[in-house]
């Protein structure tokens, strides 16, 4: 038998009955979804962080440089050199260690007040203590959501690099790929877009047509 099979579905679908939304329930919904089992968060500063620049944009600037700022390209961290080692005195808590990536751009001007990118990356090492299903068929995974944000440097000539203080955000997951069965109100109204405009005319388009008539007295 399939879940669709025992599906429920319901002929007041859309709205409710007798003023519970519950009973406006139509059916239940199989979604896949990423299930988030733990997870936790750590902020740091890193003082006296080297950024090394690759592929600068445009290419060979004239040095040195000056630095106007440098954050995160994205919120994915990469992981490496994960090792996740259950706790035999803690059922189902693990100590989960990894190499975090945070890739970022760095914006520049160079020494003819030209306007430059490059790209960099930032290097943490996380051991934490995370909570770890069962073993299963489906096997679960460690992910990094991560951000980054550098807002003074100094710049090094004898290696074409900046040293500056970061801001470094860390949040780990232990997730798995699953369906999950949920009730449904049906599918989502979406409403028509709303054009933007400036209403430049605005103001104007309100006088009236013709002056109005006063009187000096």
């Amino acid at each position: 038998m399939s879940f669709f099979s025992n599906n429920f579905h319901s002929d007041k679908c859309p709205g409710s009955i007798s003023g519970n939304p519950l009973n406006g329930m139509c059916e239940k919904v199989c979604i896949q979804a990423q299930k988030i089992f733990d997870a936790c968060i750590k902020q740091i500063q890193i003082e006296n962080l080297s950024l090394e620049l690759t592929d600068p944009t445009p290419a060979n600037p004239t040095y040195p440089l000056t630095f106007i700022s440098a954050r995160s390209l994205s919120s994915v961290g990469n992981l490496t050199n994960v090792n996740i080692e259950r706790m035999g005195e803690k059922p189902g808590c693990a100590r989960v260690q990894a190499t975090v990536t945070i890739p970022v751009e760095v914006l520049y001007t160079d020494a003819n007040g030209v306007e430059g990118s490059a790209t960099s990356q930032i290097t943490v090492n996380e051991d934490v203590l995370l909570s770890v299903p069962a073993p299963s068929i489906m096997p679960y995974r460690i992910t990094a959501e991560t951000s980054a944000v550098c807002a003074q440097a100094t710049f090094n000539a004898a290696n074409n690099t900046f040293t500056t203080n970061g801001c470094i955000t860390v949040i780990l997951k232990v997730v798995v790929d699953v369906q999950l069965l949920v009730p449904s109100y049906g599918y989502c109204a979406i409403p028509p877009a709303q054009d933007y405009s400036q209403e430049v005319c605005q103001g104007f388009f309100e006088l009236p047509l013709y002056p109005q008539q006063r009187n000096c007295s």
